[in-house]
């Protein structure tokens, strides 16, 4: 990626930048003065900008997590539950570039966030509102136990990125498609198939 050249600085044009070095080279290289150069600006303004390496951190994950939510929410939209969830889940599969690198900078930030606390709770409340939206889509179905099935789709998926990640001749992004609308299907399945009198009772 081209250095970043501006004649200012601000919060975003540093978290873009430190995102740019964490994908391309992982989070342990984003040095406030790897960050500076890679945006164009002196360590003194990004100092300027946060007063630790954990606060500069804390807003770049929080920059990439708003992104993130912001595309869930819109790919959510479709009436059809199927479709929902498999067009909000796979945003964070890597299945092209963007999510490829996005996907690199939110396990580094999770392995991060084990001994950081402002990291931790970023993430924390992340996931549960992606859980949230998960179970809003199954109990408005009927699915029994809507939030476990929630929070085990939502760690397939994140097992699926890292695997991904880690082995991506192993998983194509055929591969991913296919295996989270398997996934997705065995989820819906008992809503599907249950009588009307045991959806309610659950």
């Amino acid at each position: 990626m081209p250095e970043r050249r501006k004649s200012s600085t601000s919060p975003d044009l540093l978290a873009a930048a430190l995102f740019d070095v964490a994908a391309e080279s992982g989070l342990e290289n984003a040095s406030v003065r790897e960050v500076a150069k890679r945006a164009g600006v002196s360590i003194g303004a990004v100092q300027h900008h946060f007063s630790t390496k954990d606060e500069m951190f804390a807003f770049a994950l929080r920059t990439l997590v708003d992104r993130l939510l912001t595309r869930l929410a819109e790919s959510s939209a479709d009436a059809d539950p199927h479709a929902s969830l498999f067009q909000a889940l796979s945003q964070l599969l890597p299945l092209d570039e963007q999510r490829t690198r996005e996907a690199h900078v939110l396990a580094a930030f999770a392995v991060r966030a084990a001994t950081s606390e402002s990291l931790s709770e970023i993430r924390r409340t992340t996931l549960f509102t992606i859980r949230t939206g998960i179970s809003t889509v199954l109990i408005g179905i009927g699915t029994p136990e809507a939030e476990t099935r929630a929070a085990l789709l939502l760690s397939t998926v994140n097992g699926l990125a890292l695997d991904a990640l880690g082995s991506p001749a192993m998983y194509p992004p055929q591969y991913l498609d296919h295996a989270l609308e398997t996934q997705i299907r065995l989820t819906l399945h008992d809503a599907e198939n249950l009588p009307t009198s045991v959806v309610l009772a659950s």
